[in-house]
């Protein structure tokens, strides 16, 4: 490993210089006005796949965005590893909130990141972590280190819930057999303090509409008489936690299983400064669900949230009118044990059932995904943590995230076998929101670490 390591340090910079480049192309795979940049962006990655040394790169398509495949196949006696990743980027909007130009990187130093970080979208979610494993890839060729099979199997729809990729591990589920499914789309701690995710939330997503009258009407004329659905929609969203922040729909908290007491006090041993979390958001408290740390609320606890919510008349001045319809976008993450399809189903009863007479409410689902619990005696896992522990000088504390990668339930059950989430962003890199950036610290260190994952899970399958 140490050839490979030097090779590492000495390519750093076109290491850079060729992430910079794979970030300049607006990858969106929610915008059908961007569909020729995604598929050129499946092109660039295939490209580099190749070069850093990877056989039978090819574009595998789909109902939607092209998959990357790549291999490199040295003894089918030896574990086979696939790597997972994703091309496509969140819109950046709102535009006005960026510093720079979303698709522009730049390199600023940060408090947090003082020795810079690259500021645009897909930096960290995913194009940053994705392109770690091609350069560790790359490296290891160089010098001949290949104590794994390699697969690489790269999507180009995360972003929108993967909807083909579940069709296209099926239908080449040879092609793609595995012992392990390795990805970077998560976080560490921090720089000092090296964690590796073990759990994930699942997730419901919904879009509601809330109609009332016909057409838009004078509020003059009409107000006080007629339902109007933007306050109708604000009182329905208002209506589904009570004052504890528990989630008020029938049957949500069903199949909910709790979190041991010991399980939850090795949970807050995590490295955690309250004060310095709220003044990095610029609030003056936190808020969540009554008897429960900040950190359980954003891992082990399920949530709703609006994402989005809209209606009537937003433009410059005042226009007195009351609007015929109000929108809004509603997520749910999940917990291990809850199926999406179940809360969607809860979610949509509940809702239609609370609408007052005067207004006709619509629930349309969206993507959802499974959780998921990831168990650290496994040689894919130590394998990680033996990564970590020789890339940063300490043993990772292993933690369970918050959001969601609806596809490692996924690849479980069509595959048979458990994946790691060796992620290496911060959760204060600001992924889907404006200003979006990933640390050079944490971009080099996940390069100089995914080689040593290979190498000691070679060693521990062999054992």
């Amino acid at each position: 490993m140490e050839q490979v390591q030097q090779f590492i340090q000495s390519n750093k910079d076109r290491f850079l210089e060729e992430l910079l480049e794979l970030l300049r192309i607006p990858s969106i795979s929610a915008d059908p006005a961007y569909a020729n940049d995604v598929r050129k962006t499946a092109e660039f990655v295939k490209e580099k796949l190749a070069a850093a040394g990877a056989d039978k790169v090819q574009l595998f398509e789909t109902a939607g965005y092209p998959v990357v495949y790549g291999e490199k196949i040295k003894d089918p006696s030896l574990p086979t590893v696939l790597v997972y990743g994703h091309y496509d980027v969140q819109p950046p909007d709102p535009l006005e909130l960026w510093e720079s130009g979303p698709f522009e990187p730049v390199i600023k130093k940060t408090e947090i990141h003082p020795e810079g970080a690259i500021f645009a979208r897909g930096a960290c979610d995913d194009k940053g972590q994705l392109y770690m494993h091609v350069k560790a890839f790359e490296a290891m060729m160089a010098h001949g280190e290949q104590p794994v099979n390699f697969k690489f199997m790269i999507e180009g729809e995360e972003e929108v819930g993967s909807d083909n990729l579940g069709i296209f591990c099926k239908e080449y589920k040879d092609m793609l057999a595995c012992d392990v499914v390795l990805l970077s789309d998560t976080s560490i701690i921090a720089h000092d303090t090296p964690s590796i995710c073990v759990g994930l939330r699942g997730l419901s997503y919904v879009e509601v509409e809330v109609v009332g009258p016909n057409k838009d009407l004078h509020s003059g004329v009409y107000g006080g008489a007629v339902a109007n659905p933007v306050n109708v929609l604000c009182e329905m969203i208002a209506s589904l936690k009570d004052e504890n922040n528990r989630i008020t729909i029938p049957g949500f908290y069903a199949d909910v299983i709790d979190v041991s007491a010991g399980d939850r006090a090795k949970m807050n041993e995590a490295p955690f400064d309250l004060s310095k979390y709220k003044n990095g958001l610029g609030i003056e408290d936190v808020m969540g669900e009554k008897g429960y740390t900040t950190l359980e609320r954003a891992s082990i606890r399920p949530t709703l949230d609006v994402n989005g919510i809209w209606g009537g008349y937003i433009g410059e001045g005042a226009k007195t009118v009351l609007p015929s319809k109000a929108n809004a976008k509603i997520s749910m993450r999940l917990v291990p044990n809850q199926h999406p399809d179940t809360i969607t189903q809860l979610f949509q009863d509940h809702f239609t059932s609370i609408a007052p007479p005067g207004v006709t409410v619509t629930v349309s689902p969206h993507h959802g995904g499974f959780p998921a619990v990831v168990p650290t005696d496994t040689p894919e896992y130590k394998a990680a943590a033996m990564a970590m522990k020789e890339a940063f000088g300490k043993d990772p504390i292993p933690e369970r995230g918050g959001g969601s990668i609806p596809i490692v339930a996924m690849f479980e059950e069509v595959f048979g076998v458990k994946s790691v989430m060796l992620g290496f962003g911060l959760d204060s890199d600001d992924i889907h929101s404006p200003n979006e950036h990933y640390g050079l610290f944490n971009y080099y260190k996940g390069i100089e670490t995914i080689p040593y994952f290979h190498k000691f899970y070679a060693e521990l399958k062999k054992n």
